[in-house]
């Protein structure tokens, strides 16, 4: 299989995602850069095959979307969907939030996010023991 993450050709539409955040992307990724959750690596706007998630983990495999109010609409909604069954069958495992909890309930998103990742770790633990524990 080719490489799929962060092709070239992805990448005018990731720096365009970056230098365009919503709120909640901001509010986000002041949380989760720099290693801020149990030393977890997120990245911003990283791109899989022909989709650019929000934010990724690859230790974990893990993408965070926040979503505002255009994807509550059905046509958006529908896309969503089948954007998230195309990177789970990649063996990615997707979380939502609303903009809204995102901003309004950053703890409990922080928390969540948080959870899944350490339980993920646990069941897929990094090819490298020394990456995979934590930092003394």
């Amino acid at each position: 299989m080719t490489d799929i993450f962060n092709t070239p050709e992805m990448t005018p539409i990731r720096r365009k995602l970056r230098r365009q955040p919503t709120q909640a992307e901001i509010v986000l990724w002041s949380r989760l850069r720099n290693r801020q959750v149990h030393d977890f690596k997120f990245r911003r706007q990283y791109s899989v095959d022909r989709d650019v998630t929000d934010f990724f983990c690859a230790e974990v495999q893990l993408a965070v979307e926040a979503d505002g109010y255009t994807h509550t609409f059905d046509e958006q909604w529908k896309k969503d969907q089948v954007r998230q069954r195309d990177l789970e069958a990649l063996g990615i495992v997707v979380l939502r939030f609303t903009d809204d909890e995102v901003v309004n309930s950053t703890d409990a998103v922080i928390e969540q996010i948080a959870t899944v990742a350490l339980g993920l770790r646990e069941k897929k633990p990094h090819p490298d023991p020394l990456l995979g524990k934590e930092r003394e």
